[in-house]
């Protein structure tokens, strides 16, 4: 039996005044960070620009992209094995966040709402916080 490929994923940090913004998909009730998986052909940045207009109805600005990090960890809801891989991103954006596509809700979240994330987030949450960039 030979190990399946992680599930590769690009995902948007946003953070404002020590709250990091997260998604919540309808009918769930994990947050998680906006993005998604690429489709055939396209870059992290076109995968990340795309996903987020389509999830929050916002444009992210190409120039402003940087790569925060790589994170591994079990997939939500997959079976044991399944792993999730988020390549992370920051980036500023124009336009008014809000909820399209699957997403019923996004708020700003904190290290208290660690419970609330999925275990790939959880690892990305316990980084933002020894980088002091979350309360």
């Amino acid at each position: 039996m030979t190990a399946q490929a992680a599930i590769d994923k690009i995902a948007w940090i946003h953070i404002v005044e020590g709250q990091v913004l997260g998604a919540r998909s309808k009918g769930k009730d994990t947050y998680y960070f906006p993005g998604g998986k690429r489709e055939a052909g396209e870059s992290d940045g076109q995968t990340l620009i795309r996903e987020i207009e389509e999830e929050l109805s916002v444009q992210i600005t190409p120039d402003s992209i940087q790569y925060y990090g790589t994170f591994e960890a079990q997939a939500d809801g997959k079976p044991e094995g399944v792993m999730v891989r988020m390549t992370c991103y920051l980036a500023e954006f124009t336009g008014e966040l809000q909820p399209a596509s699957e997403i019923e809700q996004c708020v700003y979240l904190t290290y208290q709402d660690r419970d609330r994330v999925s275990a790939v987030s959880q690892i990305i949450f316990d980084q933002l916080l020894e980088q002091n960039l979350i309360s």
